[in-house]
């Protein structure tokens, strides 16, 4: 652009009045359209693929973009109104188009470039339409799909993980993953973890139905893990009591009080909100203590699950994330709304999910726990967890198959 051309563009810009002078201005300057694109209408994947063949057949049309199509008619319906094009021409990219393209990118990990083949649209729009999707997906879902709870949801959760994984006074596993990203620009050091690669951290807590109750994502993949989760939204919530769990009530069929709590693993400090297992080495020396972390490890597999099923289904978790860290946090919070979708829409009448999974099967390169760095511990859940220990003895807290259990371990 000479001189003169970027003089008058300036001079342009500063006019607010002259938005559609500068938009003519803008468009006599770009090049001619690819003649490639120029047949997105007959040949491009939204026309050819998915209006021709996917729309008519319910399972490819739910492999494709991971939902069934009553389930996409809803989140277009919440959304088509926001990303919908404002002017009116035929060859405009609608919002349902704009929609298909998000999905199958969150379904595939496909890059922009191999997207633009496909629906036959540059590369560079298909980048600015996932990342304005994804925004708008995230403004919406999360208040629907993973708002926060009350006191009696918190009750219905810890009845659900008595039933289903029999350990009292639950209201959630916790666990988090370091999420593979590529290298964001004059970032330096901060996103980079423990496993020498870069990433940002997804927070979870989830129930007894593999459901996310509470994601908090964005921290840095430098920072270490037990901090990671006192800085958190969720960390600060619990620790002020304002994450609304219900107060302490007796163990089933005792006369025992103790506090609700979440269950982790070693990389999360012991406190009376908080459980996790005995170091191994003092556990082998007692049965009571091998049949404590028994049955807490078999309950927190809740997260292993949760995130299984979630990089299973959305395999963009498959491989290093191209795209900016702000739109990375979009991505993965409307991930976990829609996995909590998917839940609640394929739990079939026998009550096993459409997407079977098994946690080992996780990217282990790109989906990764946090460390065992544990924190310092308080006296008060010490004194939780020998009460918690002691019940799982008893007649009222034992489960037939606790002893057979521990000793294949």
């Amino acid at each position: 652009m000479s001189i003169d051309d970027q003089l008058l563009f300036i001079l342009l810009e500063e006019e607010e009045d002259d938005d559609d002078l500068l938009l003519l201005y803008a468009n006599s300057k770009r090049k001619a359209t690819d003649s490639f694109y120029k047949s997105r209408q007959q040949e491009g994947c939204y026309k050819s693929l998915i209006k021709n063949h996917l729309i008519s057949d319910e399972e490819k049309f739910r492999e494709y973009c991971r939902l069934n199509k009553e389930q996409f008619s809803f989140i277009h319906s919440l959304i088509a109104d926001k990303i919908e094009a404002k002017v009116s021409r035929k060859e405009v990219i609608n919002a349902e188009e704009k929609l298909f393209i998000t999905l199958r990118f969150m379904a595939t990990g496909e890059s922009f470039r191999s997207l633009s083949y496909s629906y036959r649209i540059s590369e560079g729009y298909i980048s600015r339409i996932v990342k304005h999707v994804l925004k708008v997906l995230r403004q919406e879902l999360v208040p629907l799909l993973m708002k926060p709870l009350e006191e009696n949801d918190f009750t219905v959760v810890e009845t659900c993980f008595w039933h289903k994984w029999n350990i009292p006074n639950c209201v959630g596993g916790i666990d988090g993953k370091h999420v593979r990203i590529k290298a964001p620009k004059n970032s330096g050091s901060l996103f980079f973890n423990y496993k020498d690669y870069f990433s940002v951290v997804l927070l979870a807590i989830v129930d007894a139905n593999y459901k996310f109750i509470a994601v908090d994502v964005g921290a840095y993949g430098k920072e270490s893990d037990n901090g990671i989760f006192q800085k958190s939204r969720i960390g600060n919530d619990i620790a002020n009591e304002r994450f609304h769990i219900p107060p302490p009530k007796n163990l089933p069929g005792t006369n025992v009080t103790l506090p609700h709590f979440l269950i982790g693993d070693e990389a999360f400090a012991l406190s009376s909100f908080m459980m996790k297992p005995y170091p191994r080495r003092t556990a082998r020396l007692s049965r009571d203590k091998e049949i404590y972390n028994y049955r807490l490890c078999r309950a927190r597999r809740v997260t292993e699950n949760a995130f299984g099923l979630l990089s299973q289904v959305f395999r963009v978790f498959y491989s290093p994330i191209g795209i900016s860290t702000e739109v990375v946090d979009d991505l993965i919070l409307t991930a976990c709304c829609l996995h909590n979708l998917l839940r609640d829409g394929y739990l079939e009448e026998n009550s096993i999910p459409h997407y079977q999974t098994n946690s080992d099967n996780l990217p282990d390169r790109n989906m990764i726990g946090l460390v065992a760095s544990g924190g310092f511990s308080n006296s008060n859940g010490f004194e939780v967890r020998d009460k918690l220990k002691d019940f799982f003895v008893t007649e009222n807290g034992s489960v037939s198959w606790q002893d057979a259990a521990i000793s294949r371990i």
